[in-house]
């Protein structure tokens, strides 16, 4: 059976969230007797890549293999993420199918768009 795994990669920096002007509100705490102001983004997003395991060993180094991912809101990360844990199929599918199956019960990916 071939089994999926998503793997959390980014984004990792603020820097990210802060060249395309994601919404923030400053936060203050304290550490070591000294008040620190922070950011706290209003919307999360993940990106990474999903992890094939199963696969047969003469055509997949190791039997694995990945798709790449790009970043999409968070909530909706997580939720795919849990879809892709209880699924198993009979061989490798598409990445395409991959989400075709996710919507047939679930809300679309919002993913992000550079503009």
């Amino acid at each position: 059976m071939v089994h999926y795994s998503t793997n959390w990669m980014g984004p990792i920096s603020t820097g990210w969230y802060e060249e395309r002007n994601i919404p923030y509100v400053l936060k203050k705490t304290s550490a070591m007797s000294r008040s620190i102001e922070y950011k706290e983004f209003l919307e999360s997003y993940s990106g990474g890549r999903i992890d094939i395991y199963g696969l047969s060993e003469e055509e997949h180094w190791g039997g694995k293999s990945e798709y790449g991912l790009d970043v999409m809101k968070t909530e909706d990360w997580n939720r795919f993420s849990e879809f892709l844990d209880d699924l198993e199929t009979e061989e490798l599918v598409s990445l395409e199918y991959l989400f075709e199956l996710y919507e047939r019960d679930n809300p679309p990916i919002r993913w992000w768009k550079d503009e």
